[in-house]
């Protein structure tokens, strides 16, 4: 059995467990969301969820992140990569909500990533929508959404993950960030927390043999032909504890026509289970994920790829993370945490009859280093990366970044 098929069995045996915990607790009864100073509520991080934690009016919050990135000179196979050193500011984001009443709710994201336009940057709306709060259980939003997958879709402030870099299978299996044009329903009901929300699909004509990340459609002008559904069950009853799984189920064919002239449905589906449990200090993260695309063999034809550049039938990613505060014993305000993740994504776990798997999308990725934060709303962090791939392409990295939220 693989690695990946083990720590799905894991993840899907502590959801259960999760479960039935939950039906033997006492049931707590529904509130209005954590608005202490510090929290982030529905799901989103500290500054993404500002807007609600006024009673009315303007609220204006942020993150960002500058990167610097060092390459070795020569793969695992002795070619050389290419690489120069580089140092970008990477994303600066500014959250823009407004608070009408106690029941209306608009909250927006603004991203600019790699400084300038005029230099391969972009500027471009994170998320906007607008929210309905009618009652703890049950409330309404529609706009531009955040598919509420894995961790970092909707939690990705710098501050939230100690490494420099986000995990590469939250890169190119859940792509984020990742927003498509929606509406749906979230809330708590009872120990569970949920989200469900139907978006605009997929735009198939983007994928490719490493990952989903090009058939994201941004909102922008995207393709309505075909519609998905994504949802997200979380146990959040105990403190420290978050147990859960998401989904993401829908059409990406968008109209597209195979050389014969027909319909390409390309139905993909993602599944992903989620644990994290901190105490003291300790903080031990998971997740596994499982793609599958349907007409893979079709959506190669109608793209031309072909031999090893197909798109992947079923994909496959999960990792571990484990991180210490040094500090937390001592009640300091600052944290120093040393972390370590192991992370492994095959993008083409299986592919049509005709095609071949190419080795080098086949990868593990071992991660350590240290982030320090003097105060909660900036950190510094190191990180040494070590990629491998059976096609002997990989190489190592190391990363230093600055990260800040407001």
């Amino acid at each position: 059995m693989r690695p990946s098929r083990r720590l799905g069995l894991f993840f899907g045996l502590v959801l259960a467990s999760g479960v039935a915990l939950a039906q033997t607790s006492p049931e707590k009864p529904g509130t209005e969301p954590d608005s202490v100073e510090g929290q982030g509520v529905y799901g989103l991080g500290i500054a993404a969820s500002k807007v609600y934690r006024v009673e009315d009016g303007l609220a204006i919050g942020g993150y960002g992140e500058m990167v610097f990135e060092s390459y070795a000179s020569k793969r695992e196979g002795g070619t050389p990569t290419g690489f120069g050193d580089v140092v970008d500011f990477l994303r600066a984001a500014v959250y823009v909500g407004y608070r009408f009443n106690d029941r209306w709710v608009f909250n927006s994201g603004i991203e600019f990533e790699n400084t300038s336009t005029s230099e391969s940057g972009s500027a471009s709306l994170e998320f906007a929508w607008v929210d309905y709060l009618w009652k703890p259980q049950l409330n309404f939003r529609s706009g531009l959404l955040l598919p509420p997958m894995g961790w970092l879709n909707e939690l990705h402030e710098p501050t939230l993950f100690p490494s420099a870099e986000r995990p590469y299978v939250e890169q190119v299996l859940i792509p984020s960030t990742w927003r498509e044009n929606g509406a749906g329903i979230f809330g708590d009901v009872g120990q569970f927390s949920y989200r469900s929300y139907i978006v605009n699909g997929l735009n198939g004509a983007g994928l490719t043999s490493n990952g989903l990340g090009g058939g994201r459609q941004n909102g922008a002008g995207a393709l309505a032909e075909d519609f998905a559904w994504t949802g997200r069950l979380d146990y959040t009853a105990t403190p420290g504890l978050i147990v859960g799984a998401s989904t993401y189920v829908g059409n990406s064919g968008q109209g597209l026509l195979d050389p014969a002239g027909d319909t390409i449905d390309a139905r993909t589906e993602i599944l992903d289970f989620h644990v994290e449990w901190s105490h003291r200090g300790f903080r031990l993260r998971g997740l596994w994920t499982q793609a599958d695309v349907g007409d893979a063999a079709r959506l190669n034809a109608a793209l031309g790829n072909v031999g090893g550049d197909s798109i992947g039938e079923r994909l496959e990613g999960h990792y571990v993370e484990v991180s210490y505060d040094l500090l937390a014993r001592r009640g300091a305000r600052a944290s120093l945490s040393p972390f370590v993740r192991a992370e492994s994504i095959d993008t083409q776990v299986r592919v049509p009859a005709g095609f071949e798997k190419n080795p080098i999308f086949d990868r593990e990725i071992l991660t350590w280093g240290v982030a320090f934060q003097p105060i909660d709303r900036v950190v510094f962090k190191f990180a040494y990366q070590d990629w491998t791939n059976p096609g002997g392409t990989g190489f190592d990295e190391w990363n230093l970044a600055m990260g800040y939220i407001f």
